[in-house]
């Protein structure tokens, strides 16, 4: 058993957990909450799916229409927060980010990526979110020119592991990802 006071690998289980959701579609990290603050000023909250999580880089990237509310509330504040509970793991993750929008020649080789049966989530008409006569008054079809990846520069992490001893830690962008202990 790994040593409970060591921050790194606390911050590379973390790290596990989220790219086990890009790999793994039954994982929980595959779908996280998708939270920003619209242009009106109010917060919104959405799953969507982990397409790339990179320690490294410290990013982590999903997939979107190019005409939903997200885009639009990213365009007027270009920031968001993640948010994934792993109950087997009793592991809450919180990421803040800084959100790139990419398209265009931008996103063409992730587009050849996504699955066909997949691509039919970038294009619905009428557009998200719109009022329609019945319940199946839509039509999605496959539309490249509204696929956006979403780029999410991360500048903050939470992990907060549930258990007989709960542990909690913060990392920033700003301390180089070294972390500190935080009371639960």
């Amino acid at each position: 058993m790994s040593d409970p006071n060591d921050l790194a690998a606390f911050l590379a289980t973390g790290w596990q957990h989220l790219r086990r959701g890009v790999a793994d579609s039954t994982s929980p990290a595959r779908y996280p909450t998708f939270a920003t603050v619209s242009p009106g000023g109010t917060p919104e909250a959405r799953t969507v799916a982990m397409r790339r999580a990179d320690p490294g880089a410290a990013l982590v990237e999903v997939h979107t229409d190019i005409i939903t509310p997200k885009v639009a509330a990213l365009r007027a504040h270009p920031v968001a927060a993640l948010h994934t509970w792993l109950p087997r793991a009793k592991l809450q993750i919180r990421l803040t980010a800084r959100v790139e929008i990419l398209t265009g020649d931008d996103v063409a080789e992730a587009w050849h990526d996504v699955p066909e049966a997949s691509r039919v989530s970038y294009g619905t008409e009428p557009l998200p979110g719109l009022p329609i006569d019945h319940v199946y008054a839509y039509e999605k079809p496959s539309v490249q020119d509204r696929f956006a990846v979403l780029r999410c520069h991360l500048t903050h992490i939470d992990l907060v592991h549930l258990d007989m001893r709960h542990r909690r830690a913060a990392y920033t962008r700003d301390d180089n990802w070294q972390g500190m202990w935080l009371a639960p």
